[in-house]
């Protein structure tokens, strides 16, 4: 009797635990989207209202055919999608080098790619604009996909080291003897074998670039070339606000991610907990 008490009390902790947490990730989802299907007069109002008591789709239709939001988009998924591609083919690259072959300096660069991450982004503003400048990169969206490579990359380099160790040399040894190559056993073993982690380092390296704002506001000069950070912020005006417009960009700026975890969130969730294991 007394362990069923127990195991009840726990089994209550464990659900309460979940529901808040599921609670506030989920809560401010949900209040972005209902309020972008409130009308104006709603959102502003005193007493905020938890279910909508008014439908439009007015600031949706002002943001798709009244602003530059469409523009902004192409401009954010283009950067993520090369950034994500990218990091994905020098990450896994750069790591099948340094964890499963043998060469001169091999831990000092494994040491150099961690010290990246001792130094702050804002530090390297100042110098990543000059480089991008006397590249003649300044507004031009390469300038973000390099940069986000360079910041992505270590950490992918580094997650996927624990899947590679773990692939034994056996199999590697065996594809040699039957005649394959180092690319060939990259792309027909390593790769298929490690794939949890691939899928982590291309969800993480895409969510990095969408998210980036820092240098997507001082690199880029345009509104052509704006990415979605930038423009929405640049909704928020200095002594006005169109929150209708603003809670819908938002909305539609969260869909790429939630389509991207809701696909393949197993795979990244998977190839992080195998990678703080292994």
């Amino acid at each position: 009797m007394l362990r069923d008490t127990y195991q009840l009390r726990r089994n209550l902790v464990v659900g309460g635990s979940v529901f808040l947490l599921l609670f506030v990730v989920i809560a401010p989802f949900y209040w972005i989207f209902t309020a972008s299907i409130k009308a104006p007069e709603e959102i502003i109002a005193q007493t905020p209202t938890l279910f909508p008591q008014s439908f439009t789709l007015t600031h949706y239709d002002k943001l798709l055919a009244s602003s530059d939001f469409p523009q902004y988009l192409v401009n954010s998924v283009a950067v993520a999608a090369l950034t994500m591609a990218i990091t994905v083919v020098l990450s896994t690259m750069a790591a099948y080098s340094l964890y499963r072959l043998r060469f001169p300096g091999r831990d000092f660069l494994f040491k150099i790619i961690l010290v990246t991450y001792v130094f702050p982004g804002i530090l390297l503003l100042i110098p990543l604009y000059e480089m991008m400048s006397r590249l003649g990169l300044i507004d031009s969206l390469w300038a973000l996909v390099f940069i986000n490579v360079t910041f992505a990359a270590p950490f992918a380099v580094w997650l996927l080291q624990a899947f590679f160790r773990a692939i034994p040399y056996e199999l590697e040894e065996a594809a040699a003897l039957d005649g394959a190559g180092r690319v060939r056993i990259l792309l027909t073993i390593m790769l298929p074998l490690a794939l949890p982690g691939v899928t982590s380092i291309a969800i993480y390296a895409f969510i990095t670039s969408w998210t980036e704002y820092m240098f997507a506001s001082v690199l880029i000069l345009s509104d052509a070339t704006r990415t979605l950070p930038v423009g929405l912020a640049g909704i928020v005006g200095q002594y006005q606000v169109d929150w209708g417009l603003l809670l819908a960009g938002a909305t539609v700026t969260t869909i790429p991610v939630l389509i991207l975890f809701a696909l393949f969130g197993r795979n990244f969730v998977e190839g992080l907990t195998a990678g703080a294991v292994k």
